[in-house]
């Protein structure tokens, strides 16, 4: 879906489309430049699997998760500060 700039310069957004547990280090840089509330931090216990931040005897590191995807207005701020490119983006599909 092509859209434009105010001036009239196409311009195509790139929602997100996942975060990668195994690459993100859950920094919260992305969080931090999401207006839209599109992702939070979240537990990964050494299974793998998410669990809740209350839970501190289970959780063996901290990552961003997508929480509401569909909030996604594809301006690319968190793809710009992500450290480890943990992030994918594309267009609305």
């Amino acid at each position: 879906m092509s859209q434009s700039t105010r001036d009239g310069r196409a311009w195509e957004p790139q929602y997100l489309q996942s975060i990668d547990p195994k690459v993100c280090i859950g920094c919260g840089r992305c969080f931090k430049v999401c207006a839209r509330g599109v992702m939070t931090l979240s537990g990964v216990d050494e299974d793998g699997a998410f669990v809740d931040l209350d839970d501190d005897d289970e959780i063996e590191r901290k990552v961003m998760i997508m929480t509401d995807d569909g909030n996604c207005v594809g301006c690319g701020a968190c793809a710009r500060v992500c450290p480890t490119n943990a992030q994918s983006h594309g267009p609305a599909t």
